[in-house]
């Protein structure tokens, strides 16, 4: 699979949909082999999916389906966070050494902070980031908390490693995520211990 959810399709498979479309739409060029050139990505898109890939944000943004050999990501729900219809019992009793717990789609955990969700990436603009500012991520990054100023960001998400990426950096993080595909997706709230401030 590519990244970003799409399929990687053959050679065959691309000339063969090409040569449809040229016909369909009468496309005298299309006949002669002539194709459209693919769109370029900016070099801060390019950067931004690098550094998403290279840290693993997929890891826990994108949900996974648990298969014989292992969690697999769900690409149709690429860095869209736990799905809104995945709704799931109160956490096990922490015991022990043992202080958290994971979803088997990799996208809720439990620990001594309560129940955190993964968010949705994608650059929907009511349950993803974009209506977000590349500033408010900056800040989100910087700060630990929700466009700098909201709520904390639980763990397990590692803000304070991404607050030691440069600005440019995190710009570039931030061009890619717009740059995919949105998926409507509200994540659930997190779930706070009882007296403990968000």
């Amino acid at each position: 699979m590519k990244s970003g959810g799409r399929s990687r399709w053959s050679l065959a498979a691309v000339a063969a949909v090409a040569g449809i479309a040229a016909f369909a739409t009468g496309a005298l060029h299309a006949r002669s082999g002539a194709q459209q050139p693919a769109p370029q990505q900016s070099d801060a898109v390019k950067r931004g999916e690098y550094l998403v890939k290279g840290v693993g944000c997929a890891d826990c943004h994108t949900p996974h389906t648990l298969t014989e050999t292992g969690p697999e990501p769900d690409m149709a729900n690429w860095l869209a966070g736990h799905p809104a219809s995945a709704a799931l019992p109160p956490p096990p009793e922490a015991k022990g050494p043992w202080v958290g717990a994971v979803a088997g789609s990799m996208t809720a955990w439990s620990g001594p902070w309560g129940v955190s969700y993964t968010a949705n990436l994608t650059p929907d603009a009511e349950t993803g980031l974009g209506a977000w500012t590349e500033q408010q991520f900056i800040d989100t990054m910087r700060t630990g908390r929700r466009q700098g100023r909201g709520r904390q960001i639980l763990p397990p998400m590692p803000w304070p490693a991404f607050s030691n990426l440069t600005d440019d950096d995190l710009k570039a993080i931030f061009a890619y995520l717009r740059s995919i595909p949105p998926v409507k997706n509200k994540v659930p709230e997190p779930i706070v211990p009882t007296g403990a401030q968000p």
